[in-house]
């Protein structure tokens, strides 16, 4: 009852910061998610690219972004580019570095599902003249994104979970507004359990959505046939 109670109290008395803690957090991990979409298809399409430097850029550019801890680039973007004549604030540095490290993951989900697609497709469409772009565009992609929509659906939710770490620079987000309702009502169970339920609850409704969207795909690709 006390637990209730008093999580009730917080939320009442500083609906104002968690809100803007919460939007906070959904610009930076939609805008970080959007941005990693075309990155990450653009690097997944250089990976497959019949050029030798366009795929040793995208594997590059892959193992970089996967392989540098996000914070670390939060912190480069935040604190050191500045230093080297780069203006960049906290909420692009955040919404940068996650998008840099989930551009990474991006490709090799749509990669994956480039390889998925039939290469009697491809080979077709080359028989008939196509361009290697406009193979890629009209017959690879679309069939490539509609199956990894879950994939992809984890990477939006590894930047909501990724944001959280812009606290750690300054950026006022969900996590941010916690740590301070913490120093102020000194109930650190409280206070981040309720901020764990709501990126809990982010997660889930993005699932659901993945799912959703997931099942049309196929039903359309399955009624097509």
């Amino acid at each position: 009852m006390r637990l209730i109670e008093t999580t009730w109290w917080i939320i009442v008395d500083n609906v104002g910061m968690i809100g803007s803690g919460l939007a906070t957090t959904l610009g930076i991990a939609l805008l970080a998610y959007a941005g990693a979409l075309v990155v990450g298809t653009l690097i997944a399409v250089c990976r497959v690219s019949p050029v030798p430097p366009l795929r040793a850029l995208g594997a590059v550019w892959v193992t970089i972004a996967c392989n540098i801890p996000t914070l670390c680039l939060m912190l480069l973007l935040a604190f050191v580019a500045p230093r080297a004549g780069v203006p960049i604030s906290l909420f692009p540095a955040a919404v940068g570095a996650i998008l840099f490290a989930g551009s990474g993951y991006v490709c090799e989900a749509v990669r994956s599902g480039i390889n998925s697609v039939a290469k009697g497709q491809i080979e077709a469409a080359r028989a008939l003249g196509m361009p290697f772009g406009l193979i890629v565009r009209e017959i690879v992609l679309p069939q490539a994104l509609a199956r990894t929509v879950q994939p992809l659906v984890n990477v939006f939710i590894s930047c909501l979970i990724g944001s959280a770490l812009a606290a750690a620079i300054g950026v006022h987000e969900l996590t941010y507004a916690t740590q301070q309702l913490n120093l102020h009502y000194a109930e650190a169970v409280f206070t981040f359990l309720l901020s764990g339920l709501t990126y809990l609850a982010l997660a889930f409704g993005a699932t659901r959505l993945g799912g959703l969207l997931e099942r049309r795909l196929t039903g359309g690709r399955e009624a097509r046939a």
